[in-house]
């Protein structure tokens, strides 16, 4: 499997019952700890593994560093990210490191699975019910802590869904009998839902009162603390998304918001989308069915 369907990561068969899921993701730092910027980038990267079904196995780590910061500051952003990797099932096999301006980190990360167990962004099916496993606001939160507009909760609670691993989201979805999924990143919830559509052949119709947000992130949008890549993301996907005139700017803003390692999107038979809200609901209070898969009709995306 490689990019015609914009999925999260290369898949490569190597026999009938073996394959092997792959990829790679760094980035500067959102905060200032280098601890917590490492379990960040780390998440954010194993996160690509888990959207297809795969299991984690190796991660490198790929680090930039510039020299007049002390060398103790990486090795705080690799630990960060050993936790992590660690906390996944899996371990670090080495990487690469090269001197910049400025700190950028993250993993090259390789998985395996069953052929027959693939997850791609499009299979989703007409009649499908979407789930979403995280809410969203991480970018705007993000851009808000640098200005200094973030409690210590708020700040807390930002990191907290920046570094909570998608690893027991994937079991639930892979026990309900998932059709698709993909993982909420740059391209924020309309993108990446849009990827999901127009890789289906479907329109994906959101529920705009039942996708979660996060009530900071909302207040933040609506003084205008919005990353640029949110505009970006909006630009991009003006001809193919339709949003109701009632929905309001700052709730629309936060769908375009480029999240760092946000939740799971997934699309499976909605009679089977309650078990998969019970199973969720033992390790997160964020989960929400958030719309539906019907056919395409001229937009891939309607929020109403």
């Amino acid at each position: 499997m490689g990019f015609d369907s914009s999925d999260d990561a290369a898949v490569y068969r190597v026999r009938d019952d073996l394959a092997v899921v792959q990829t790679v993701d760094f980035f500067p730092p959102m905060v200032d700890d280098p601890y917590t910027f490492g379990q960040i980038a780390a998440t954010n990267s194993l996160s690509d593994i888990y959207a297809m079904g795969g299991q984690p196995a190796t991660a490198m780590n790929l680090i930039c560093f510039p020299s007049c910061l002390p060398v103790g500051v990486m090795g705080e952003i690799l630990a960060g990210g050993y936790s992590k990797v660690q906390e996944a099932g899996a371990i670090i096999a080495g990487g690469h490191t090269i001197e910049d301006e400025e700190p950028k980190y993250g993993l090259c990360v390789t998985g395996f699975m069953h052929p027959k167990d693939v997850l791609t962004n499009s299979g989703a099916q007409v009649g499908d019910a979407l789930v979403l496993t995280k809410s969203l606001g991480t970018g705007i939160l993000s851009t808000g802590g640098k200005a200094g507009m973030l409690t210590d909760g708020e700040y807390r609670r930002m990191v907290e869904l920046m570094t909570a691993l998608n690893k027991q989201a994937q079991e639930c979805m892979l026990q309900t009998g998932a059709h698709a999924c993909t993982d909420i990143t740059g391209f924020g919830l309309l993108g990446h839902a849009y990827e999901m559509a127009a890789g289906s052949g479907v329109t994906l119709v959101l529920d705009s009162r039942r996708i979660p947000v996060e009530k900071r992130a909302l207040e933040l949008a609506r003084e205008g603390i919005i990353p640029g890549g949110a505009y970006n993301n909006r630009g991009y996907l003006q001809d193919f998304v339709e949003i109701a005139p009632a929905v309001p700017l700052e709730l629309s803003d936060v769908f375009y918001d480029p999240q760092t390692a946000g939740g799971l999107l997934v699309a499976l038979p909605e009679h089977k989308a309650p078990e998969l809200l019970r199973r969720l609901e033992e390790f997160t209070g964020d989960a929400r069915m958030i719309g539906y898969a019907r056919p395409f009709d001229g937009k891939s995306i309607r929020v109403k």
